[in-house]
């Protein structure tokens, strides 16, 4: 953990090279395997097509190493959970909130391995429990596990990331894992849930969320493209929003959506249904980027701080988050 926090510092004096593309359009859009309508406008070109800019799309395994692609000026925008980006801006790099990709709710969860003999959280002390560090996950599972008045240190929490937590879930290396789809949806086949990040919000008060992020510099002089590329996030998950029955397993979206993600289509659907999708209006509204993504992300960053994760906390959270471009296309 200090070395990615080492690494991160390190970085932040390289964001400039955010501009270095500053007036060429093109632009390279950092992802993960999160399960969301967009992956369907990713497949279809869309922001191509509709921007003219040249798009190359980097798939990454955690949020950690997306803000620090983004700390390296090799990727321009990226996606990340709140955790991720609250240990960002509290490294102080020049990155900025701009869109809501999806309201976790239950779409992460800690699951169980059947045979683990694990039935509470209190159970979990002596197993192994793997997670990403400085994700959404992990912030839930250290917030669910102090909630449970269960030491951390009595758990053998480990840092791996999805695509490491699906082969060592398959070979038992792990008892346990607090993750989201694709792999989520595989652990449930052999395991069950223990909670989810919805039912951790709802009694701790510290929701979570997926979001997208962009370096300044190059904000500054894309202005029309993050316009051009909110508006088609928006209409992506409108249509999904609209007509949820047309997004099955055997349809171009879920098929899309698959393909990107790395999911089975056959699960798509049941794991789309797990988020919530904000529209522009909520999005643009104090609920999110009007205020409460940034408290949510200062609320995070001050527990990752008590856990050691991250040293620093702003005294506001705000400056990290840009609502500019949603209100642009919120009727």
């Amino acid at each position: 953990m200090k070395s990615l926090l080492k690494t991160m510092m390190a970085c932040a004096a390289l964001l400039v090279a955010g501009g270095a593309i500053a007036q060429s359009k093109e632009v390279v859009i950092a992802y993960q395997d999160m399960v969301v309508p967009w992956r369907y406008a990713q497949d279809a070109r869309t922001i191509e097509k509709q921007t003219g800019y040249k798009v190359t799309f980097r798939k990454l395994a955690s949020g950690a190493d997306v803000i620090r692609a983004l700390a390296s000026g090799s990727v321009q925008i990226g996606e990340a959970g709140s955790a991720p980006i609250a240990a960002g801006l509290s490294q102080g790099l020049g990155i900025e909130l701009f869109w809501i990709l999806d309201n976790i709710n239950d779409a992460e969860a800690l699951v169980t391995r059947n045979g683990s003999d694990v039935k509470s959280l209190p159970d979990l002390k002596g197993k192994r429990l793997a997670v990403p560090f400085v994700s959404t996950s992990h912030f839930h599972t250290l917030l669910a596990l102090e909630t449970a008045k269960v030491d951390p240190r009595n758990v053998k929490i480990v840092n791996m990331r999805p695509p490491e937590i699906a082969a060592a879930w398959e070979r038992g290396d792990i008892d346990a894992t607090f993750i989201w789809d694709p792999v989520l949806a595989k652990a449930k086949k052999s395991g069950h849930v223990l909670t989810t990040s919805g039912k951790i919000a709802q009694e701790t008060g510290n929701a979570t969320f997926d979001g997208i992020v962009v370096n300044k510099t190059f904000a500054r002089d894309h202005d029309a493209f993050l316009t051009s590329f909110v508006k088609i996030l928006a209409d992506t998950d409108a249509a999904y929003r609209a007509n949820k029955a047309a997004w099955t397993a055997d349809s171009p979206q879920v098929k899309a959506v698959a393909k990107w993600s790395g999911a089975e289509a056959a699960d798509v659907p049941a794991s789309l249904a797990l988020y919530d999708f904000p529209t522009p209006q909520q999005q643009a509204s104090t609920a999110w980027l009007g205020g409460g993504a940034a408290k949510s992300l200062a609320a995070t960053a001050a527990f990752l701080k008590s856990q050691g994760t991250i040293q620093t906390v702003l005294p506001d959270y705000a400056t990290g988050v840009n609502a500019t471009w949603v209100r642009k296309i919120a009727p």
